[in-house]
């Protein structure tokens, strides 16, 4: 290796993976970036917390190449919840920087070789290379087995990988030529991520990349956020600040929805589909239709605006027409207070199987009496918790459902009933109607549960207020 080539590989080891990126590929690191590129260089345990959009993936793609160019031999093993966030994220974005190093840098690029699920030194490809293993917790070994002089774990949405995952290398992470970088939104107010910002902060450099802060994060995208959601949302609080947020005296926490909506979950062939609609009150309010298959939402909700009963009518009827009759719902539990009652009187006319409910009635005469209700409503939001809570459960990528979900608040009435956070009391604070939520909740009606019993909303107590 030419004297140069040695200076210059020296210098971008003791430089961090920013100095890299912006000598080798014409990078413009953010403050944030260069602050976690020192981190590594001076901790080599580091731990980010960032909202959506601040280029902690572009920092762990610099992270690879600065790695594989500046230590011989070593190894990056990279892994994340899902292989969509590995794939379509991490990795194409390896894969952007690459090219744009073989622009400035062929020579450079030319000793390397990307794959789909492998970056790999040429003339070394067994003993420097980078690996993509998707982390899950029954399967745990994604970080085993790795074992060179220089070796960088790379974590991506690490809030979502489970703690025995992380376990399985701590024998390698304790190593001296052990580097480590994992970040994520902070979705999960516990775990292995969450402590290495609280209680082992000591062993690493834990970081904060606020949203606000970042030149990366649009100030449209920040009031558009703000807008939908409030700044003071869970939501908001993640995916923009980057926050931890608790459930405080939240019914849904924003931790159970972000696990569900990550988790890979089949629903069982037997489990029937249920579907759930709420239906416009106002003319400003929207209506809403929801889908179910036994433990999996089967896609985003669907909202719209401005019709009547009518047209509401014919969109859930145009929705059934073009379902597949293997995949028609066996209910459709439709809200009938104020004009639903019309919706379900016509599609009943239509002979589709649909069900009115009155959340405002008293709660299921099956409800646990450990565990009693003001009213039928508080009873679905609790049931959309335990369902949750049951973690094998699958999520949509639905983030305004989401919002809507972890929004209310609830609170014990003298009589020792739980009352769910009224839609007034919702609007005082800013917070507009969580139609969304409520047409999911209702899939939730006569025994949606998993593994429930048939009834009218029998369910599997696991919560204790």
């Amino acid at each position: 290796m030419p004297t140069e080539t040695q200076a210059a590989v020296l210098r971008w080891r003791e430089g961090g993976p920013a100095l890299f990126a912006q000598e080798v590929l014409g990078a413009e690191p953010t403050e944030q970036q260069w602050q976690a590129s020192r981190a590594i260089v001076e901790k080599r345990r580091v731990s980010i917390r960032s909202g959506h959009g601040t280029g902690k993936s572009t920092f762990m793609a610099w992270c690879v190449l600065w790695f594989l160019a500046c230590y011989f031999p070593c190894k990056v093993p990279a892994t994340a919840p899902t292989s969509h966030q590995l794939e379509d994220v991490l990795w194409s974005e390896i894969a952007k920087w690459h090219r744009v190093m073989a622009d400035k840098f062929p020579a450079l690029a030319g000793e390397f070789e990307w794959s789909a699920g492998a970056f790999r030194m040429k003339a070394a490809p067994n003993e420097s290379f980078s690996v993509a293993r998707t982390s899950r917790p029954e399967k745990p070994e994604a970080l085993q087995g790795f074992h060179s002089d220089n070796i960088l774990f790379l974590i991506d949405e690490a809030s979502g990988v489970a703690d025995n995952v992380f376990e399985v290398a701590e024998g390698a992470l304790s190593t001296d030529g052990a580097f480590v970088v994992m970040a994520a939104n902070p979705t999960r107010q516990s775990g292995y991520f969450f402590d290495s910002h609280h209680k082992m902060r000591g062993a690493w450099a834990a970081l904060h990349w606020n949203g606000e802060d970042s030149p990366r994060v649009s100030r449209q995208y920040i009031q558009n956020m703000e807008k939908k959601y409030g700044r003071h949302s869970p939501v908001f609080k993640v995916r923009v600040l980057g926050e931890f947020v608790g459930a405080a005296d939240g019914v849904i926490s924003l931790e159970l929805c972000e696990a569900a909506r990550v988790r890979e979950v089949e629903p069982a062939l037997s489990a029937r589909v249920v579907w759930g609609v709420d239906v416009a009150r106002f003319g400003d309010d929207s209506s809403a239709l929801a889908k179910r298959k036994g433990n999996v939402q089967l896609e985003p909700v669907r909202e719209w605006w401005g019709k009547d009963t009518m047209q509401t009518v014919g969109i859930i009827k145009a929705e059934w027409d073009k379902t597949p009759e293997s995949q028609r719902p066996a209910a459709i539990n439709v809200d009938v207070i104020g004009i639903g009652s019309g919706v379900v009187d016509r599609l009943k006319e239509m002979e589709l199987p649909v069900v009115g409910v009155n959340v405002a009635e008293a709660e299921s005469p099956n409800a646990n009496p450990e565990i009693q209700f003001n009213r039928l409503r508080d009873e679905l939001w609790w049931k959309g918790r335990e369902w949750l809570e049951a973690r094998d459960c699958k999520f949509a990528d639905d983030d305004e459902t989401i919002a809507e979900l972890t929004v209310p608040t609830y609170s014990i009435l003298s009589n020792g009933r739980i009352q769910v956070e009224r839609k007034d009391e919702l609007k005082k604070r800013g917070v507009k109607s969580p139609n969304r939520a409520d047409a999911w909740l209702l899939t939730l009606h006569d025994g949606g549960y998993p593994g429930a019993k048939s009834g009218p909303l029998a369910i599997k107590r696991k919560f204790v207020v």
